[in-house]
């Protein structure tokens, strides 16, 4: 039978329950976006409650003319239209999270909004894919040092995989099974896996050893001594192996040698390997599902894109006639 005392302490108990249940929902919200995305987010909304603080204006909740107000006066301050629906979204996250319905819903930001997109909205910029006849060349300008055998590795396996820049970063030694076929990497989570899935990408060998992303990786391993952990990892002028690679180092190491072999390093990036797999798959004539399978594309759309792009010149309407 339940006394008083013994009551108190069950509520306490459920109490206690309830308060570590909601801290793992709580974590479990702030896992629904990836670290990358928080963090934008978090910028943002630092940059609106800083504006609202100046104007003297509340940031939580806040007025829909407001936050019109604050888009109006980033668009003039010249930022980008993506970077303003990063912000919308930012502040339309922070009062879903605070139980208040988002001002992004409302017509005035709907209108600032589409005003602005009609007024400053442009095409979007992007760098040049790496065709596979240029990461020949950039390769084999690569010098026979432990830097340039992890760079030939991490250049020729980002393109045949088609890696994002994050995914090549984060590959581990165990993510990698070698056999006749070529290698076959397993992605743990990319950025449209976020719930970490995982999916399996072949890599085959190259039609010569020179671009061979499977003999230029298997040289790297054995070369930077990786018995573990992370594949690609830093490397002193002394040829010192060190730390994991970050996203950022993937897209200096792609501008520097593609500029060695001749290249404009301006036009390139990170992604100009993924970009370049997928252009160069479609001037081969390769069907989209079977570039959507290397690249792990959700939507043929994005990859009609780089094809149309490869397909400019073949059968070109005005090809001949002047």
């Amino acid at each position: 039978m339940y006394t008083d005392a013994s009551l108190v302490l069950v509520e306490a108990d459920q109490l206690a329950t309830l308060g570590s249940m909601a801290e793992a929902a709580s974590d479990y919200v702030a896992a629904a976006r990836s670290e990358r995305t928080r963090h934008l987010y978090r910028c943002e909304w630092e940059a609106f409650t800083t504006w609202c603080a100046r104007h003297g204006l509340t940031p939580l909740p806040a007025k829909p003319e407001s936050v019109a107000v604050y888009i109006a006066s980033r668009a003039q301050a010249g930022r980008k239209v993506s970077t303003i629906a990063l912000a919308l979204a930012a502040i339309s996250q922070a009062h879903q999270m605070a139980g208040h319905e988002s001002p992004r819903s409302s017509s005035a930001v709907r209108e600032a909004f589409k005003g602005i997109r009609r007024t400053h909205g442009s095409a979007p910029t992007q760098k040049a894919p790496v065709l596979a006849s240029q990461l020949a060349r950039i390769v084999s300008c690569l010098p026979a040092t432990a830097i340039g055998t992890r760079d030939r590795a991490l250049l020729l396996v980002g393109f045949a995989g088609a890696f994002r820049r994050s995914e090549l970063v984060a590959l581990q030694l165990s993510d990698l099974a070698f056999d006749e076929d070529g290698v076959t990497v397993t992605l743990r989570r990319s950025k449209t896996d976020q719930e970490g899935q995982g999916r399996k990408v072949g890599i085959p060998h190259g039609s010569a050893p020179g671009v061979c992303p499977v003999r230029a990786l298997r040289k790297w391993i054995e070369c930077g001594g990786i018995a573990s952990g992370a594949v690609f990892r830093s490397v002193d002028r002394h040829g010192r192996v060190g730390s994991p690679l970050a996203g950022r180092d993937v897209a200096r190491i792609v501008k520097r040698r593609a500029e060695a072999a001749g290249l404009d390093p301006c036009t390139v990036s990170g992604h100009s390997l993924r970009a370049g797999l997928v252009t160069s798959a479609a001037k081969a004539g390769k069907a989209a599902h079977v570039i959507m399978k290397q690249t792990g594309h959700k939507s043929v759309a994005m990859v009609q894109r780089y094809v149309r792009d490869a397909e400019l010149f073949t059968d070109n309407a005005a090809s001949g006639l002047l």
